[in-house]
């Protein structure tokens, strides 16, 4: 069955409906969108088939342009004063039917004026309408198929735009989510070689921590001394007095040298 009906009239804006039923058959499927030279088969019977496609319709989209209600049948006529006029008489039927109907105006078309409408199509022109110009013609197509998806829900669980932005999401999700894993397993390596070696505070429970320690370290209170070996003169004592929440203060005794005659 399908969902969309494209009705429009031949001398007016007929590819204007080709570029709509390209669209909306890429987006929603071939077999949701009815066009009569697309969908009708070879060797079936056309009147019938009009009537059974916008019959079977969920909605009907009215393609309007600047000549529509201009265009002259074989009479003479306005086509759209006769009865017979196919383009008149699908919109009658969807109206009768209460099948959404939307106009859509192309190019320059203006509102409809219901003054030039056949009393069985007044209601037309109280129909809300999109509009659609070829300058604009990716935006435009995009917002008429968007519109026909919040409307029809069955139509819009087929979207194909709406399941590939989804997967591109979820795809930026996956890669974002990658991401971040791996740059918290670089923050813990770059914690752990950090800690490696000396005195330190973390954050958290873990308090102070002496790691690889090389010599005597006092962590609390009273005096640390250490007595490293210095090549050179400078040799002596270097020790941290007080609760190790100061200044280390080192005092450097040059070792005095001894007189000749203790040689």
């Amino acid at each position: 069955m399908h969902d969309i009906f494209v009705n429009y009239r031949t001398g007016d804006e007929e590819t204007a409906a080709t570029m709509i039923d390209r669209e909306l058959a890429r987006r929603f499927g071939r077999e949701r969108v009815f066009l009569d030279s697309n969908s009708i088969q070879p060797g079936h019977r056309f009147p019938a088939e009009l009537v059974k496609g916008v019959e079977e319709c969920e909605a009907l989209l009215a393609v309007i342009g600047p000549r529509w209600a201009e265009v002259r049948g074989a009479d003479g006529r306005p086509a759209l004063a006769s009865e017979q006029d196919w383009t008149r008489r699908e919109i009658r039927t969807a109206l009768d039917r209460g099948i959404l109907v939307i106009p859509v105006l192309v190019g320059k078309a203006p509102r409809i004026d219901p003054a030039v409408l056949p009393e069985d199509l007044r209601e037309l022109a109280d129909c809300q309408y999109r509009r659609f110009d070829h300058r604009n013609a990716g935006s435009d197509l995009t917002a008429l198929g968007d519109a026909l998806a919040r409307l029809l829900p069955e139509l819009g669980a087929e979207d194909r735009d709406t399941r590939a932005a989804r997967e591109r999401a979820e795809a930026k999700s996956r890669k974002k989510s990658s991401q971040d894993s791996g740059h918290t397993r670089m923050r813990a390596r770059d914690v752990e070689q950090r800690v490696r070696g000396g005195i330190g505070n973390l954050n958290g429970d873990l308090g102070t921590f002496v790691n690889e320690p090389q010599g005597p370290v006092n962590t609390g209170k009273g005096p640390q001394y250490n007595a490293p070996h210095f090549q050179g003169d400078n040799t002596g004592v270097q020790f941290t007095a007080g609760d190790n929440s100061g200044t280390v203060h080192q005092r450097f005794e040059r070792e005095r040298r001894r007189s000749d005659d203790e040689r």
